[in-house]
Parts: structure tokens; C-alpha cells; sequence
């Protein structure tokens, strides 16, 4: 993730640096968080990312099948939201039955071992 976001950063700071650095900022962030998401959507949509495929796990919907472009996008905001609130949404899996995230309990998601 970190070599996407350094790669896609590249043409950023190019179109941008005539800008006052405060609104470079926010903008660097939008743009980052921007690239972030569609890696994951994209990665998710088709099942899983490369650390995923490294560790056997995959993403499916909660019949089994390939999850919707909305289902990867909620999972991405629920999931930074996580990650703002300090994992709260992970913790909770060590409490949950299915063992399943916060963020997948709501996108209709869930992670399997293959």
C-alpha cells in the first residue's frame, strides 16, 4: 500500500505546487485516502489484496459470491472509521461468535480462510 501511495503521489505534487502548502496538505490527504479506497475496492471487489492472497484469506458477501462495489466502498469508510477510533471494530471481533469486524458485520462481508 505504501509503494501505490508513494507512486500515485508523484504526479500530485507535480500539478499542485503553485498552491499555498496549507491546501496542499488537505488536498494530498483527499487525493491519498482517494487512491486508497479504489485500491482496496478494486482488490476486494475480485476477492482479495495481495497481503490477503500471502495469508489465504478472502472477502466474500454473506452467500458466498464476489462482493458488490457498494459493499467493498462501505467496508473502506467503516474500516478507516475503525482505524480513526483505534480499532475498536477489530477488538470486537474477539467477542463476536463469528469472529467477523465490525466493518464486515455492517457491509454484509465477511473474511474466509481458504
Amino acid at each position: 500500500m505504501l509503494a501505490v501511495l508513494l507512486v500515485a503521489g508523484f504526479p500530485f505534487a507535480a500539478l499542485v505546487q503553485h498552491l499555498p502548502p496549507e491546501i496542499n496538505l488537505i488536498l494530498l490527504r483527499v487525493y491519498l485516502f482517494g487512491i486508497a479506497g479504489a485500491y482496496f475496492a478494486l482488490f476486494w471487489r475480485k476477492g482479495q489484496t495481495l497481503a490477503m492472497k500471502t495469508w489465504r484469506i478472502r472477502m466474500v458477501n454473506q452467500t458466498g459470491e464476489a462482493p458488490s462495489v457498494a459493499q467493498v466502498w462501505l467496508r473502506f469508510a467503516l474500516a478507516s472509521l475503525n482505524l480513526a477510533l483505534l480499532g475498536v471494530g477489530w477488538w470486537a471481533a474477539l467477542w463476536r461468535k463469528d469472529g467477523q469486524f465490525l466493518q464486515d458485520h455492517y457491509a454484509d462481508t465477511r473474511l474466509e480462510r481458504y
